[in-house]
């Protein structure tokens, strides 16, 4: 086919009369500035990695140290200590040249030596976390510990502009807690939950293994902290994803929907390509450490490592374990179309494409008419199904030739796209036209999403947008970064030309897209099949419902003078009771970025607090005065556990690392094995927001995308992800499986706009009964 003889760049033959070379003069020049572009990323990282090495100093601080050191030494002055004299008798000769020579190396180890010292100590400072604990407003100030603490930190990060990876060598380790303070946190944590007999079985369970096996355990984890960047995420990485056999689809990728109150454009193509367009700039963003990294209160910095693997990334699956793999580099990405593969060239002569020229290529692959080659329509199911039967065959097929080189075209693109061809809809009248998108965008047809890779961009026929992102390279909040930084630079750009299409004229004609050839027999078709077949049984089990709560906000939160997590929290709190008649082990994911390679932490919202609250909502004999304390004071614990997990103080890592140690050590323990068993009925997570600058949704309040969801982590329990998207407006997504006869997404949806509903009324009510005291107490006086 054409396609596959554009491919070949080079070749040559011998024959009787000599040998003849032939050669394609486009395709040798893409290799050519293929390996300019790389060296000019060797050279960029390197001089990044100066940087950062040196941060908070700029280079410009070493010269301007050699200057001055060299006009002492010659004015007659001897600094710093004489070093510079005792130097030169080590030197071939005491020359001029010599003396500079010497001067330049004493200052080069001063400043280095002083640099080294100013990053320790902002290492140390940065692992005090009590400005998080210290409440603010109201009247309160902040103690003089933290005020002298904010100015150092201030003083010690410089004042020159960081780049993404400038803090990275001045956060500090995670910490390992004490075993008793973990243990008697969970115990409180599972009151709730156990009757008195169940409670005494377990602290007894507890109090043998802190004074048995969990002191050993501790010491040897306690090691690791010392030797590894994290004693945690390694771990993490490789236990609870890559050596899980189930199907990533629904199981573990979780999905981002478009900011729905908008539609810039009803043009696919143009859509896509504005997309794509936008995702390499963030990646070049990344590539050059241009993008700032997070900083809580524009001073505490987070942790960036995850970002190096949002691009250019694959999940290869192994028969027992998975790995990732992350190139230094991609200059394509692979877009599915109608069952075809299409390899997509983004560059030309080391220009990234512009938005129209990417619309051309777009454009020419929804007008291919070419049918699918056989099996390659449903290829991607295999990247759906179990991981164990992907590796085998992936070892047996897609080891060599044409299967092969597809294969790596695919896994080492930047992304993949999948144009779909029906399109996503959203109407505020007819709800289950948002939970379809959420369905497509979350599993697809099974087999339209490479569920392998870092994310797949899907686009819908009328031109709204998603994607589908795997979750062991990184946690949501990195793809949700990425993903606001779509919706704000789409707007702010504004790069759509009152047609539908994009801004602006191609300056040359882009490469025409690659078809990828596949050559699949029977036992390869029937492999695909196999997994086909359980990726449509799992999907069809999905119950997924996606409610707008558009009643109030955390406006009306605030007002009550309470978190806005910590109030929806307590409001699944209450929902969940009356779904189920019970309380559950209730998952709240948090973030421990403080730290060096910090992943995630668990908090849990079922206490003893929030149960009592509950139980006072769903009794008669409770007054509001009564129902408002408690829930305060539930809302004050629930802040506190996300607190204690920001700051390395959480309990389920450090329980989960000491069953890993366990392990290792080939040694039982009843107490740890009872606690990792324990089934999280309600899983919940709240997608962030506001990760970047440039965007004011004050201004532009419909630009913020409607969040994600993910499928449900028990078989008889919920998943719910929700977003804050204003003043007055929350997304819940909310996931189950039909299989269960005992729960039902949309009627959980129902229980907590009912909860919500009670919440605002007790609220109203307490600020009547409020002014009524003190219309009664002014009478009194």
């Amino acid at each position: 086919m054409a396609e596959a003889h554009s491919a070949v760049a080079f070749s040559f033959s011998i024959s009787h009369e000599g040998w003849d070379v032939n050669f394609d003069r486009e395709v040798l020049h893409l290799v050519w500035s293929s390996g300019i572009r790389s060296w000019k990323k060797r050279l960029w990282r390197f001089q990044n990695s100066v940087k950062n090495g040196v941060y908070p100093a700029p280079l410009q601080s070493l010269w301007a140290t050699v200057g001055i050191l060299v006009a002492l030494h010659f004015a007659g002055v001897r600094l710093p200590i004489g070093l510079v004299g005792m130097l030169l008798p080590h030197l071939p000769s005491t020359a001029f040249h010599w003396q500079v020579v010497a001067c330049f190396t004493v200052a080069l180890s001063v400043w280095f030596a002083v640099i080294q010292i100013i990053r320790y100590t902002l290492r140390l400072l940065l692992v005090y976390k009590g400005w998080m604990y210290e409440e603010r407003g109201s009247g309160r100030s902040i103690s003089t510990k933290t005020k002298l603490w904010l100015v150092l930190v201030k003083a010690l990060s410089g004042v020159s502009r960081p780049m993404l990876y400038s803090f990275q060598g001045s956060l500090p380790k995670l910490p390992v807690p004490a075993l008793d303070d973990t243990v008697k946190r969970y115990l409180r944590s599972v009151r709730p939950l156990l009757n008195n007999e169940e409670y005494s079985r377990m602290e007894k369970l507890a109090e043998e293994f802190g004074s048995g096996i969990g002191t050993k355990l501790q010491r040897y984890l306690k090691l690791k902290s010392w030797w590894a960047s994290n004693y945690v995420s390694d771990w993490w990485e490789e236990y609870v994803y890559l050596r899980g056999r189930s199907p990533l689809m629904v199981n573990s990728n979780f999905y981002g929907i478009d900011a729905i109150l908008m539609h810039p454009t009803k043009i696919q193509a143009a859509r896509a390509a504005t997309v794509i367009y936008t995702c390499l700039q963030y990646r070049r963003l990344i590539e050059r450490q241009e993008m700032e990294p997070i900083l809580i209160q524009g001073l505490v910095p987070l942790c960036s490592w995850q970002y190096e693997r949002l691009f250019n990334t694959t999940r290869v699956p192994g028969p027992e374990t998975d790995r990732i793999v992350h190139y230094s580099d991609s200059c394509h990405i692979v877009v599915y179309h109608r069952g075809r593969y299409f390899k997509v060239i983004i560059y030309h002569k080391n220009r990234l494409l512009l938005p129209c020229e990417l619309e051309v290529q777009m454009q020419a692959i929804l007008d291919n008419k070419s049918e699918p080659l056989e099996g390659e329509e449903r290829l991607a199911a295999l990247t759906a199904g179990p991981r164990t039967h992907w590796a085998n065959t992936r070892q047996e097929f897609f080891f060599k030739g044409t299967n092969r080189q597809s294969l790596d075209a695919i896994e080492k693109a930047a992304f993949t796209v999948s144009l779909d061809d029906e399109p996503y809809e959203f109407d505020q009248s007819r709800p289950e036209l948002l939970d379809k998108f959420g369905r497509v965008l979350l599993h697809g047809k099974g087999y339209d999403r490479w569920f392998d890779k870092s994310f797949t961009l899907c686009i819908g026929s009328n031109g709204r947008i998603g994607f589908n992102s795997e979750h062991s390279w990184a946690d949501a909040a990195v793809m949700s970064h990425l993903w606001e930084y779509v919706m704000t630079e789409e707007l702010m750009a504004g790069g759509y030309a009152p047609d539908g299409h994009t801004i602006g004229e191609p300056e040359l004609q882009p490469p025409a897209p690659i078809r990828l050839q596949w050559d699949l027999n029977e036992k390869a078709l029937a492999a695909i099949d196999s997994s086909y077949k359980i990726a449509v049984n799992l999907l069809n089990d999905v119950d997924l419902r996606i409610y707008v709560h558009d009643a109030y906000g955390k406006g009306f939160m605030k007002e009550c003078r309470l978190s806005p997590d910590a109030y929806i929290q307590m409001a699944m709190q209450l929902a969940y009771y009356r779904d189920a008649g019970k309380f559950s082990l209730t998952y709240e994911a948090s973030m421990t970025r403080l730290y060096l390679e910090g992943r995630t932490e668990t908090v849990r919202p079922c206490t003893i607090e929030s149960s009592e609250w509950v139980k006072s909502m769903e009794s008669k004999n409770s007054t509001t005065e009564e129902r408002v304390a408690l829930l305060q004071k539930a809302c004050k614990v629930h802040h506190l556990g996300i607190q204690d997990a920001m700051c390395g103080k959480g309990i389920d890592r450090h329980l989960f690392c000491l069953y890993v140690v366990s392990k290792y050590l080939e040694v039982e323990s009843p107490f740890l094995k009872e606690v990792l068993s324990e089934p999280w009925r309600l899983s919940t997570s709240q997608t962030p927001h506001g990760q970047t600058t440039k965007m004011d949704l004050k201004k532009f309040p419909k630009c913020i995308s409607a969040g994600g969801g993910f499928g449900p982590v028990a078989d008889d329990g919920y998943g719910v992800s929700y977003i804050i998207a204003g003043e007055d407006l929350i997304f819940f997504h909310i996931s189950s499986k039909r299989s269960c006869d005992t729960t039902d997404s949309s009627r959980f949806a129902k229980v907590i706009e009912k909860s919500l509903a009670d919440m605002r009324t007790l609220f109203q009510d307490y600020k009547k009964l409020k002014q009524q005291q003190d219309k009664s107490n002014k009478k009194t006086e």
